[in-house]
């Protein structure tokens, strides 16, 4: 069986303001009306013989927007690995194949992050195939993009000879060059751009980790004894996790390959399936189509005169007049513009917001939850205003507020209100009003979405004044 596994971290900061630190890019439709991560989980649909529901590794910040997105794609899993700390990508494998195992199964692995653009599907599942005749023989697995440039912000792969199809063996993993190596990088013909996707038996993985990093699989190990299953989600230990050595998969195994032939083979597939880590604004256009005049525009977006462009807009319309190569993204929040060819430096303006302590770079102002969504409308001085949506037969948490006290209002579906010892039905027009210090809930036993909008006044509105009595999502 082949097992897909999505590694799905990220910081949010470089396609910023539309990804965040808790709604990073592979959560967002860049390239369609599905997420990357939606993507990333059906492109494998086709693919001759048995594929496995994925297992995911990500961490807690994004848990049930994720899950509800893989749902939505048809490709739910029930194995959710999550990271208490980032530790790259070598322990996050560990932690897959471990989890693989552990009902005595030994599938074969397809390591893929979240965040990747495939235009050409087909070439990719073609090269999986090819991929997965070596795994099964025992070998590690990378997947190589055939360059289409000289390109100084990969890492490459140098290929030695052949040994398949259209596979290679490895000869080293390079570092980003200068752009005069990356030229002769990619005039020699012996060099891919490394995309970070690897395929490996389980148990292959797992024998070399022990072989040439035991303290990082003993760490894995720990880490997952230690912790505990909640839905389906798999938390792992912090404390043990944390003390697990942070290495790539690259570093830690692939490269040192070559001194250990026992371990495996090192093979790379050449992948010519228009790849792209969407790395900043300027990569997502250039994989983008684009309208005669060389733009690419989503959303509510009116362009005259305007040239070689990208703009999105999320809230609003936004209008270009007489600009070129610019980049432009509008967002409730925030908006971004810049030049494009300084789009890799929109993580400068990230830093500087953190440094100003603004929660912009955090979070959007539409908050998903896993009951459902909030949209912050409207702040001021002691009040805050919220569009709330909750989705069918779904519940809040039981909780009271120290600081604040809250009015709701039905503006469509039924609301079922616990209210200090009553408890009400509420349809549309209605309202209730939750003194300050009273424990309440909120629930939707209808449906259809039930909608409200939420005035809040208090001494202070912030998200942590919540006290959890009982929650169906193991918050309390």
């Amino acid at each position: 069986m082949l097992q897909p596994v999505i590694l799905s971290g990220g910081s949010g900061s470089r396609l910023w303001p539309a990804s965040r630190e808790t709604y990073p890019k592979q959560l967002l439709p860049l390239t369609g009306d599905d997420s990357l991560l939606q993507v990333t989980a059906t492109r494998l649909q086709g693919f001759p013989g048995e594929v496995g529901a994925p297992i995911v590794v990500t961490n807690e910040q994004y848990r049930f927007v994720l899950a509800e997105q893989l749902r939505q794609a048809g490709h739910p899993s029930d194995r959710i690995i999550l990271e208490p700390v980032g530790r790259n990508t070598a322990p996050a494998l560990t932690l897959a194949a471990l989890v693989a195992r552990a009902e005595g199964e030994d599938p074969v692995l397809l390591v893929m992050p979240a965040d990747h653009i495939v235009a050409r599907e087909d070439a990719f599942r073609e090269a999986i195939a090819e991929g997965l005749q070596h795994a099964q023989q025992g070998a590690l697995v990378t997947f190589g993009i055939v360059p289409e440039r000289a390109e100084t912000g990969y890492g490459y792969i140098r290929s030695a000879d052949a040994c398949g199809a259209t596979a290679r063996q490895v000869a080293a993993f390079v570092e980003k060059p200068d752009a005069a190596r990356a030229a002769a990088y990619v005039a020699s013909g012996e060099y891919f751009w490394n995309a970070g996707i690897f395929m490996v038996r389980a148990s292959v993985w797992c024998r070399a980790l022990e072989a040439l990093r035991p303290d990082m699989v003993g760490a894995c190990r720990d880490a997952l004894a230690g912790g505990s299953r909640d839905a389906d989600f798999i938390r792992v230990d912090k404390a043990r996790f944390a003390a697990c050595p942070a290495d790539s998969i690259d570093y830690a195994v692939m490269e040192r390959l070559a001194d250990h032939p026992d371990l495996g083979a090192a093979v790379v597939v050449p992948m010519d399936a228009g790849w792209s880590d969407v790395g900043a604004w300027d990569a997502l256009w250039q994989v983008s189509d684009k309208d005669g005049a060389g733009n690419v525009a989503r959303g509510d977006v009116m362009l005259e005169q305007t040239e070689g462009s990208l703009v999105f807009a999320q809230s609003r319309l936004v209008a270009t007049v007489g600009v070129k190569d610019l980049v432009v993204v509008e967002t409730p929040d925030a908006v971004m513009v810049a030049d494009k060819a300084c789009a890799q430096d929109v993580k400068a303006i990230v830093s500087r917001i953190k440094a100003t302590g603004k929660s912009l770079t955090e979070a959007h102002r539409k908050v998903h939850r896993p009951w459902g969504w909030y949209d912050s409308i409207d702040m001021g001085q002691r009040f805050q205003v919220k569009r709330i949506v909750v989705n069918p037969g779904a519940t809040l948490s039981l909780q009271m507020h120290h600081h604040r006290a809250e009015h709701w209002i039905v503006v469509s579906g039924t609301a079922e209100v616990t209210n200090g010892d009553k408890v009400l039905l509420l349809g549309e027009n209605q309202s209730t009003y939750i003194p300050l210090g009273t424990v309440h809930r909120l629930a939707n036993p209808g449906k259809l979405p039930l909608e409200i909008i939420e005035v809040q006044s208090g001494s202070y509105l912030g998200e942590d004044d919540i006290v959890r009595y009982e929650d169906t999502y193991g918050r309390a």
